[in-house]
């Protein structure tokens, strides 16, 4: 879409977008996240600092602050009607995971096998990256806005993000978790999605997260409606009422700004007016 080129032929390519128009009395901000990073690839550039300055609130996808409600979310994390993943798939397969995850997390296994298996992929790309700790640009906003003292709010709670998984078969995610597991068999820092999507997020190129999104999810490309698009649309609803009131950073996993239903698009198309910032390294 426009928007996307709008960013590539900007000099430089960009994850952090002003929000203006349509009779908003300050500009709100999109700020483009990947939730785990090295340490050394999370940071927050001047640009995002300033907003910081006159910032009401941010916004999350979840709040991460918010512990009563992670805690609330446990149980949404495990699969319905006493599922294991034993039940999914054949004994040499499960045997194949189990030996795979065995060391890998804090978490011994049998509190693992309860977990929905895409859920498991999620901590499985985590793993994957050249680094031992991660940290997202998430976390250093929300150290940010503990010393500012600006209150962090979460778009969606995390009962409903992990709840999200319930709509797409335990089966279908489990095959899709095996295959992750087989393809990350490969060492750390080889050219798997993980790295691809760490370039393409160094280099803020949407066009490129766009793609990788879109092929990252591969398999679920019937529920890319389910895991991206339907809650672009919500938050888009979301940021019309909560933007009238002063200026606010939204802070989201940079796979949501593209695209046709992406939410910068969406923003254009209801007449806001967006402009591309630049977002660099300290």
């Amino acid at each position: 879409g426009s928007l996307v080129q709008l960013s590539q032929s900007n000099a430089h390519k960009t994850l952090l977008w002003e929000v203006s128009g349509r009779g908003l009395s300050k500009p709100s901000y999109f700020l483009g996240t990947m939730h785990v990073l090295c340490p050394e690839d999370a940071f927050l550039s001047e640009s995002v600092h300033k907003i910081l300055d006159s910032a009401s609130e941010i916004y999350f996808e979840i709040d991460l602050d918010n512990m009563a409600l992670m805690l609330a979310a446990m149980g949404s994390m495990t699969m319905r009607n006493d599922t294991l993943l034993s039940d999914l798939m054949a004994e040499s397969d499960y045997m194949e995971l189990e030996a795979f995850f065995s060391g890998k997390f804090p978490l011994p296994f049998g509190m693992l096998k309860r977990m929905k298996p895409m859920l498991l992929a999620g901590m499985l790309s985590e793993q994957m990256l050249p680094c031992k700790a991660g940290s997202g640009t998430e976390m250093l906003l929300s150290e940010e806005a503990g010393k500012r003292k600006i209150p962090t709010k979460g778009l969606e709670t995390p009962a409903f993000q992990f709840g999200i998984f319930d709509s797409i078969p335990y089966a279908y995610q489990a095959q899709e978790l095996l295959k992750a597991v087989r393809q990350d068999g490969m060492q750390p820092g080889d050219s798997g999605t993980v790295s691809q999507m760490l370039a393409a997020y160094q280099a803020q190129d949407l066009g490129q997260i766009e793609k990788l999104t879109i092929s990252e999810e591969a398999g679920l490309k019937g529920y890319l409606d389910l895991l991206i698009y339907n809650r672009n649309k919500n938050w888009v609803k979301q940021f019309e009422g909560i933007a009238q009131h002063g200026s606010f950073l939204f802070a989201v996993g940079a796979g949501h700004l593209p695209g046709e239903d992406g939410v910068l698009q969406l923003l254009a198309k209801k007449g806001y007016s967006l402009k591309p910032l630049v977002n660099v390294k300290p």
